[in-house]
């Protein structure tokens, strides 16, 4: 793409070359830390799962602390809507080296709510449909990694924090402590690399190490595991501390039932390990203000929500039944989600008097048994095999129970905003479920991955809900569990001190 092409998407506020100047505004903001985000989405730009939540909440929540200056940095996806394309602010472009490679890179700016968003713009790789599964990923995701590194001396800006996130981000923290290490300017930056799922590597052959990383072949020990190039493996080698998004996934990856094979590297480096919880917006998620419920309610007043039963059984086709507990789940169709405990069990659950709704797209096979269930059971069971965030917040505030038996959950969140429904939780204690769900307190918990343990807990959870005072008391305290970011992001503000002053 030619720069010409590129100033037509937005506003241009300087010429191609022009670096920005120090004003007022950047002085004091030099005052501050800096942190910069280095990730693959972010809300409410593009979003594929949690990261994209993650990255937009915790970003802004430390900046209202006011004393961060925080900066996101993501890939200008075509996906992204034209709403927020079109207050971008075009800075310039140069070109990124990249091995053999020098291709055109621009770069965009919005600033909102306190937080400097960056886009790196180059259509060649980012000019498609959604943000990953294309055979070039690795190419795609070093040029945005090495990308990261060069627009800072463009923008003037050289954070005390590069956090980065995930595999798609890796090569940030590894570029920084390899190619770039030797120039003054990055010597001074700390990285911290998150896992936000440790199933999801960056594996590729050792053949690509030069022609495509652009990795010194005297730095392959840093990214060789098993083999092959491994990215996360690289993150955690190179960056000065890592972490996971809850202290119970911390505790899992170091072994090898969650880690996918990368425990050994977790011991290792488990002098580095901190693990943190992460929040959700507390505001975006309120039953008080959701403008997409039937009807809003409060912690202190839950007579609304019997109404947005009622209209969520009219709507899915169920009968209007006050009385009969309604069990939900919105999720992903895949069996890391518990779903083959699921579907062992779920023709038992149906014989007893509840009503079961299911949201979500996945596996064919998950996809066809729950279509075929709620054929068979058309009064007991409806399934929405459709990915549809309108309907997701009205059965959140229209069921009873929630369940998420997942097999390995680095946080999850779901279960967070479930609670903030007065919906009550049946988890297994797993990862962040474990941390963020405690028995009777403000939710049901299960410990083996057993669908029959699974089983006896929802049973329990429907017997409960026949006594109205308890279930009321019960709803409460989910509903006013503190899971805003407020905690996280002081837990986060501790690590970064802690890194930048050892």
């Amino acid at each position: 793409m030619t720069a010409k092409t590129t100033k037509t998407t937005a506003k241009k506020t300087t010429a191609a070359t022009k670096k920005p100047k120090t004003n007022s505004k950047t002085a004091k903001a030099a005052e501050k830390k800096k942190i910069l985000f280095v990730a693959s989405e972010c809300t409410p730009f593009i979003a594929t799962g949690g990261l994209a939540e993650v990255i937009g909440s915790l970003s802004k929540a430390l900046a209202a602390t006011g004393r961060f200056d925080v900066r996101v940095v993501i890939p200008l996806f075509s996906d992204i809507k034209k709403e927020y394309r079109d207050k971008f602010n075009y800075l310039g472009n140069l070109y990124v080296h990249l091995a053999w490679r020098n291709q055109y890179c621009g770069i965009f700016e919005y600033v909102n709510d306190g937080v400097t968003y960056y886009f790196i713009d180059n259509e060649f790789y980012f000019k498609r449909p959604g943000c990953y599964g294309y055979f070039d990923d690795g190419e795609r995701f070093a040029f945005f990694s090495r990308s990261v590194l060069e627009i800072m001396p463009f923008l003037n800006f050289y954070p005390d924090v590069m956090h980065c996130h995930d595999w798609q981000a890796a090569l940030a923290a590894i570029y920084l402590k390899t190619n770039y290490c030797f120039k003054e300017e990055y010597q001074y930056i700390r990285a911290l690399f998150t896992i936000h799922n440790i199933e999801y590597q960056g594996q590729y052959s050792l053949d690509l190490l030069c022609d495509l990383f652009d990795i010194y072949e005297g730095y392959k020990y840093l990214v060789e595991y098993n083999n092959s190039i491994n990215l996360m493996k690289g993150a955690i080698e190179c960056c000065e501390r890592f972490s996971t998004v809850s202290p119970k996934y911390a505790e899992e990856i170091k072994h090898p039932y969650y880690a996918h094979g990368l425990d050994p590297i977790i011991r290792k480096n488990e002098f580095k390990l901190t693990g943190i919880l992460n929040g959700i917006d507390d505001i975006g998620y309120s039953s008080t203000h959701d403008t997409h419920l039937f009807a809003n309610f409060t912690p202190e007043d839950f007579t609304n929500k019997a109404v947005c039963k009622s209209e969520l059984q009219k709507m899915l086709g169920l009968p209007e039944k006050p009385e009969t507990p309604i069990v939900s789940m919105v999720s992903r169709l895949v069996s890391h989600k518990g779903l083959d405990l699921v579907t062992e069990v779920i023709e038992e659950l149906l014989w007893d008097d509840v009503q079961v709704i299911i949201l979500g797209t996945g596996d064919s096979h998950f996809e066809g048994y729950f279509r075929d269930l709620a054929n068979r059971y058309p009064d007991k069971m409806s399934a929405n095999i459709v990915f549809n965030g309108d309907l997701s917040r009205k059965i959140y505030s229209g069921s009873d129970i929630f369940l998420m038996p997942s097999k390995s959950e680095p946080c999850g969140l779901s279960q967070m905003i479930a609670c903030r429904y007065g919906t009550v939780p049946v988890v297994r204690e797993t990862g962040g479920l474990f941390d963020s769900i405690k028995p009777l307190h403000n939710g049901y918990t299960f410990a083996n991955y057993n669908a029959h343990d699974m089983l006896f807990v929802i049973r329990k959870a429907c017997a409960d809900y026949k006594n109205k005072e308890e279930w009321s008391k019960l709803m409460y305290r989910a509903a006013t569990t503190d899971f805003s970011w407020s905690h996280s992001a002081l837990d986060y503000e501790a690590l970064y001190l802690d890194m930048l002053n050892n």
